[in-house]
């Protein structure tokens, strides 16, 4: 395996250090206070009108700004998420929502693939330990593994981002995995954030509190993708291995 120049090293790592100076940016603004309940209070009824007499315009932007959000690793789009259901109703502001966090994935995974993703595969194939059957393993179960990580909301996000990129996977399971695998907790956010809009017409100021009085059982939701789903994919994957042990030679 090649080694590589210092300068080679220095321009593959450049995107990487170009979007942790974004997010050291995104934070020394202050800007940081836009993705919380208060975008939701004070310019979510502007965008949602706007969104109905633009209704192309704003989808168009509201992907593009979700797909950035995603790609600069800024923690916050639960927020964002929030206002898709309010500017667009739950299963359009479900899709852009999932749309934008796909791209802005893409781009996370392609910038860690090519700084270190490719170098470290190839390392692992060289040394042939532990990593390279880990690395071959989720190769062969690629989409099955991504799309369970990406059902369970208390798995970071980012971190799958830049660990499918560092294992260098295959693209295709790695994007379809990711649009399918938001979905379900995304509809649920976007499903809350569509009923945000009367609650502030009726002159009720959305916080934590009053999302978990308003939302307690569609947050539950979440709650059982986060705990319950990982234990039940366990118990699906215990019984299937129990029936292939039995199963005569």
């Amino acid at each position: 395996m090649a080694q590589r120049t210092a300068r080679e090293w220095a321009l593959r790592l450049l995107p990487l250090l170009a979007i942790a100076g974004l997010v050291v940016l995104f934070f020394a603004l202050g800007w940081n206070r836009y993705l919380s309940m208060d975008l939701i209070r004070a310019h979510g009824l502007n965008l949602q009108t706007y969104a109905r007499q633009h209704w192309w315009i704003a989808l168009i932007a509201f992907i593009a700004v979700y797909a950035v959000a995603t790609a600069s690793t800024i923690p916050g789009p639960v927020f964002l998420t929030l206002l898709g259901g309010m500017m667009f109703g739950p299963v359009v502001g479900m899709l852009a929502q999932a749309t934008g966090a796909t791209i802005g994935s893409v781009v996370i995974y392609g910038v860690y693939r090519t700084s270190i993703g490719t170098w470290l595969r190839a390392k692992f194939e060289a040394d042939s330990g532990f990593m390279d059957r880990l690395a071959k393993g989720i190769d062969r179960n690629a989409f099955t593994t991504l799309l369970t990580l990406r059902l369970i909301p208390s798995v970071p996000f980012v971190l799958i981002n830049a660990t499918a990129g560092m294992m260098a996977v295959p693209l295709r399971p790695y994007v379809i995995a990711t649009f399918l695998g938001l979905l379900p907790s995304t509809f649920i956010y976007t499903w809350i954030g569509s009923r945000l809009g009367g609650l502030i017409r009726a002159g009720v100021r959305p916080d934590l509190d009053v999302l978990l009085r308003q939302f307690f059982w569609p947050l539950m939701g979440v709650v059982f993708l986060s705990l319950l789903l990982p234990l039940g994919i366990k118990l699906v994957q215990m019984a299937r291995r129990r029936r292939q042990g039995a199963a005569p030679a």
